[in-house]
Order: structure tokens, then C-alpha cells, then sequence
């Protein structure tokens, strides 16, 4: 499982988050893309979600589209 904090990275245009492998060693996940889900603590419960573009291009979780994505920590397979 990697885990991290997602920020926006404006290069991809997509949020990412960096993790610590089996090694030690901190990858990039190389960015979250639409309709992948994952799961994001939220009141230190794990909350499994989706994340889609909306029409004004702006990055949401579906089913709560105020949620601010930068900084929330996240885990995905």
C-alpha cells in the first residue's frame, strides 16, 4: 500500500503524492487520474473515494466536492 499527502503537482496537472517503498526509498506515484479511487483520512478514519475533473477543470472527490484535496493524506494500492 502506498500512502502519502496529496498536493497538486501543476507540471502533470494531476495530484500526486510521494511514498517510502519496501526499501526506504521515496517514489512519486505519478499522479492520480479520474475515476481511480483510493482512500483519504478524514478524522483519522479511512474513507475509501474517487476523484474526477469537474466541468470548470477543477480536481473534487465525488460525493463531497467542498473536501480540499491539498494536504489530505491518502493510500492507494
Amino acid at each position: 500500500m502506498k500512502q502519502g499527502t496529496l498536493f497538486y503537482d501543476n507540471e502533470s496537472g494531476r495530484y500526486n503524492f510521494f511514498y517510502t517503498d519496501g526499501d526506504g526509498n521515496r517514489r512519486d506515484y505519478g499522479g492520480i487520474h479520474c475515476g481511480e479511487v483510493f482512500e483519504f483520512r478524514l478524522n483519522e478514519v479511512w474513507i475509501p473515494a474517487r476523484v474526477e475533473m469537474g466541468d470548470d477543470r477543477k480536481w473534487y472527490l465525488v460525493g463531497l466536492p467542498g473536501l480540499k484535496l491539498d494536504g489530505l493524506e491518502v493510500k492507494a494500492e
